[in-house]
């Protein structure tokens, strides 16, 4: 493809994407599958790569966040962000309604929006292009957050008109996706957030825009600030101007006069539980923007507007009990037992307590009366303790020093502030273990999905990731289990015996040791050459390890210390699963590394590999793979359909090779 093609092209990408992130992210009503979403993107990846000089800051493949910040830049905002001043009851209303009417008369048209719990943020776009995004700071002064904010996809890159303008919203996080952060944030052991709004700040505010890409942020914008060549009377105008645009913007009503607000009000106290997001009241504006100018501001909020906030609705309950229960990757969490009461709309019974530190911070004991409320309106916490009300028989509580499931020893990494099980056959954690254990980065054995692993475990067929090397054992009675039958069952035992040939590397990543992935695997098959070399290894001489930190060498050295897992890797070895990495010293010296200092690229599906399993042998030999072609590229492998990549080697002058080729070099 030429120049003029490829830049044509990549503007149609741009356009198609941009559109289908608009229905999915800010309609909520997308018109194609991820897989048809996936291929667009993935046409607009490779035709960048080829054609670099027609990269944009406005293409959706920007969105990833660039390098980390080492602070971030102040910038002066055009327009002051004003807060607004608040109202908590009718008379406050009604208040503000005299003070309108006395100004402006009495023809007053006011619109009613949701007051979302977030992050105020400016954006400005020139000629259609986002350009800048701030904090509100203090409203004359913010941050600039303008790497993070290309990461959220309600946020568009580029506007359906070449305009010029400066748009206020509000960065928020949507209820179940900070129920779901804050599951994910306990199950690494890490601190939850208190309330969608202190996760939403905290996300913009990362220096590295990499982190706050994976935090499910959202916006809706809902004023504009500046524009150029745009003339608008009412509020409600921008809001659909701002739509047609392509911004997300919060639900609005109109109302003829003060009772109307007043209505709905109280119909969203009452129902604004039933909402996706969270919101503390709703915002009240004069509709008119000819009025805005008559009614002006003070220093701080325009004469205007006003926030009705919802009073915050707390309720006093007894712990009747603390429980604890085992996640699945051995997080032990403590969960209160509580007198049922009716807070936000349902009835809560019970209320996670997070960890110790939690516990202990507040002081819950058994027996407590307690003032609970729901953090993002979703999730039953507890606020705090009512001391005095303490009759003396109130009992504190200590995490268990044993597991529940499977009673052994729990720990607690420096750092962390969970306490976890590290047993691999605890019974809790095992469904999740298998899995992992199985899958094609760890141990690749083909054929046992989920659905097999439950049905092995539910019939006690295994009790553990070892006993799956003894299954050939049990081969007539596995071909009368349902899901199974001759050939499925001798395709998988095969499977299961080919997978004791892998590397080290593999079997290391099996184990699920807390903190080790893949790429840490293979930095420890490569040190530790065998897995007794690496069972024995202190902490000093792991942290030696340029890749290895003090937490992934405490982890690894605690869940060696456990009796079970050592149990099991003994297992593993009378079955005759490779114990030993494939570079291990030979009598004859070290294997020879055909491939050393030759870097690859794939491209195209191969016939006898897999994308994992061709990288696999290269590293094992001593080459590399890498994603793009350069001249730095010692073979370009190619499969059937390959992409752009072959074109790229071809005009470079790099040496293509075929599958065969390729298993001439590594025999």
């Amino acid at each position: 493809m030429d120049k003029q093609k490829a830049q044509e092209r990549i503007r149609e990408l741009k356009e198609k994407i941009n559109y289908h992130d608009y229905r999915y992210y800010v309609l909520d009503n997308p018109e194609i599958t991820d897989y048809e979403y996936d291929m667009l993107m993935k046409e607009l990846i490779e035709l960048e790569e080829k054609f670099p000089e027609f990269i944009a800051q406005d293409s959706p493949t920007q969105r990833v966040g660039g390098k980390p910040l080492v602070k971030f830049e102040q910038v002066a905002h055009t327009v002051m962000l004003l807060s607004l001043s608040n109202s908590y009851d009718e008379k406050d209303l009604l208040d503000f309604d005299r003070r309108i009417r006395k100004e402006v008369g009495n023809e007053v048209e006011y619109i009613v929006e949701f007051k979302i719990d977030g992050l105020s943020v400016a954006l400005k776009y020139e000629n259609g292009k986002f350009i800048r995004g701030a904090t509100r700071g203090d409203g004359i002064v913010g941050e600039d957050v303008t790497n993070n904010l290309r990461t959220v996809k309600s946020i568009p890159l580029a506007l359906s008109e070449n305009i010029d303008i400066e748009v206020r919203g509000e960065v928020y996080i949507p209820k179940k996706k900070f129920a779901d952060l804050n599951k994910r944030q306990e199950e690494s052991g890490q601190p939850v957030f208190a309330n969608p709004r202190n996760a939403a700040a905290g996300s913009l505010r990362q220096l590295d825009p990499k982190v706050t890409a994976s935090r499910p942020l959202d916006i809706f914008v809902f004023s504009i600030l500046k524009i150029e060549g745009k003339d608008l009377n009412k509020h409600s105008e921008g809001l659909e101007y701002l739509k047609k645009l392509g911004f997300k913007t919060s639900k609005y009503e109109l109302c003829k006069n003060i009772d109307e607000v007043i209505q709905l009000c109280k119909k969203w106290h009452e129902k604004r539980h039933e909402l996706p997001f969270e919101i503390d009241g709703l915002v009240i504006k004069v509709n008119d923007l000819n009025q805005h100018e008559i009614l002006g501001t003070t220093a701080k909020s325009p004469r205007w507007a006003i926030a009705y906030k919802f009073p915050a609705e707390e309720k006093e309950t007894v712990v009747k009990d603390i429980v604890v229960q085992v996640g699945r990757t051995g997080v032990i969490t403590p969960t209160a037992v509580l007198e049922p009461v009716r807070v936000a709309g349902t009835v809560v019974s019970r209320a996670t307590l997070h960890n110790q530190d939690f516990i202990n911070e507040k002081d819950i004991r058994i027996g407590d009366k307690v003032i609970i409320h729901k953090a993002g309106d979703i999730i039953p916490e507890v606020v705090r303790v009512l001391k005095d009300k303490r009759t003396g028989n109130e009992v504190k509580f200590e995490l268990p020093k044993e597991c529940p499931a499977c009673g052994e020893k729990t720990v607690r990494l420096e750092g962390e502030v969970a306490v976890r099980c590290i047993n691999m056959a605890c019974p809790a954690q095992l469904r999740r273990k298998i899995i992992h254990f199985v899958s094609r980065d760890a141990m690749n054995i083909d054929g046992l999905g989920e659905a097999i692993i439950t049905i092995l475990l539910e019939r006690e067929f295994i009790k553990d990731p070892g006993d799956l090397y003894y299954l050939n054992d049990k081969k007539d009675e596995l071909v009368k289990l349902e899901r199974m039958g001759e050939k499925s069952v001798s395709n998988l035992l095969n499977a299961i015996e080919n997978s004791k040939n892998n590397d080290l590397s593999r079997l290391i990543n099996a184990l699920g040791i807390r903190l080790v992935g893949s790429k840490a695997a293979k930095v420890l098959a490569e040190e530790f050459k065998d897995i007794d070399s690496l069972i024995n290894a202190s902490i000093e001489k792991l942290t030696a390890i340029d890749e290895i930190g003090p937490k992934m060498a405490e982890s690894i050295v605690e869940f060696f210390r456990d009796e079970k897992n050592l149990e099991i890797i003994e297992k593993m070895k009378r079955a005759g699963v490779n114990m030993e990495s494939k570079k291990k010293a030979t009598e004859d010296g070290e294997m020879e590394l055909k491939l050393k200092d030759k870097t690859f690229v794939l491209t195209g599906t191969l016939n006898n590999y897999t994308r994992n399993e061709a990288k696999e042998i290269i590293e094992r030999l001593g080459g590399k793979v890498t994603g793009s072609v350069s001249k730095k590229t010692s073979y370009v492998l190619v499969g059937e359909n390959p992409g752009s990549k072959l074109d790229k080697a071809n005009k470079l002058g790099v040496r293509v090779i075929t599958e065969e080729e390729f298993e001439e070099m590594i025999k």
